[in-house]
């Protein structure tokens, strides 16, 4: 909890909530830092979380990743669109997004034409496995917040999701 208060200049209400379970904490903390060393770069893990986020509705979650692509200088087209769950104006970050749908649709039994088309943008069958990584990682995430009904803390509030 220190070193996420130290990361994010405070303790997020969700971090506290979760911390009920220390072993879930840990674990997402853990699962999320290795989800950062991916080579996934930093525009496209956060169209795998978003896209998981708004999936699984984590309002705390959406809150929280919109103001990450914000820091990130990230087009807000995309943002938005992330947001919205529609295609992304990137044709690459939408074979991202629609891969990553597709995972968690078929609980990992992607459709061939699906992973045909991402490893055609440039992916890789590593980059396959690290979005795997990244749907453990926030699928717990999501759920646990919304088991706990983290709220969206007041630095957060800007970037609150109304659906």
């Amino acid at each position: 909890m220190e070193g996420v208060t130290r990361n994010l200049g405070y303790l997020p209400a969700a971090v506290g909530r979760l911390a009920e379970s220390p072993q879930t904490l840990d674990g997402f903390l853990k699962l999320s830092a290795m989800f950062e060393t991916t080579e996934l770069d930093p525009v496209a893990r956060e169209v795998v979380i978003m896209t998981i986020a708004t999936r699984n509705s984590c309002h705390i979650c959406v809150a929280m990743h919109t103001a990450k692509l914000t820091r990130l200088a990230a087009d807000p087209e995309l943002t938005a669109a992330l947001r919205d769950r529609r295609p992304l104006p990137d044709p690459r970050l939408e074979t991202l997004r629609t891969f990553t749908l597709a995972a968690l649709d078929h609980t990992g039994a992607v459709p061939d034409e699906t992973l045909h088309a991402f490893l055609a943008q440039g992916f890789t069958h590593r980059n396959a496995l690290e979005v795997m990584l990244g749907i453990g990682a926030y699928t717990l995430s999501t759920f646990a917040n919304r088991l706990v009904d983290a709220p969206v803390d007041p630095a957060l509030a800007p970037f609150a999701w109304h659906q």
